[in-house]
């Protein structure tokens, strides 16, 4: 029996589009993930970077379970001391209403060269409009 290795070739892009609207973060973000890596094809090569584009709607309709919405915090520094800044959901999510989304997303991600490569076929948007009509987008539940 032989394995099979992708090749860069081999691979096709294809565009999905997530309706975030109602759907709680992590498990949206572990949806994407997969997609982002294609880990759900059967041609899936670690080394390879086989994934898709990424296109999610809706993003300031993302729910959280229990109190996270007051309780669950973010963290930044800027390296020199006492630099660390915290922030709550509901302060990132009036600032920045994609930014959960996307953070929860690259912290699936591996994290090695591809990562950004990755990230950067991930297209949120915070609204129901969004600027990739001209591709073939299939819809995911």
């Amino acid at each position: 029996m032989k394995t099979y290795v992708a090749r860069k070739d081999d691979i096709k892009s294809e565009w999905y589009l997530f309706d975030a609207e109602g759907s709680t973060l992590g498990r949206l973000a572990t949806q994407i993930a997969v997609r982002l890596m294609g880990k759900h094809r059967p041609i899936y090569t670690p080394h390879i970077d086989s994934g898709d584009h990424v296109v999610v709607v809706n993003a300031s309709g993302i729910k959280l379970t229990g109190k996270k919405y007051d309780e669950k915090l973010y963290h930044r520094h800027s390296m020199y001391p006492g630099g660390l800044k915290t922030f709550t959901y509901a302060q990132v999510v009036e600032r920045f209403p994609t930014r959960p989304l996307e953070l929860a997303v690259k912290r699936m991600l591996p994290k090695n060269k591809l990562q950004a490569r990755r990230m950067a076929r991930l297209h949120v948007h915070a609204g129901p409009d969004h600027t990739h009509q001209a591709q073939k987008l299939t819809p995911v539940k």
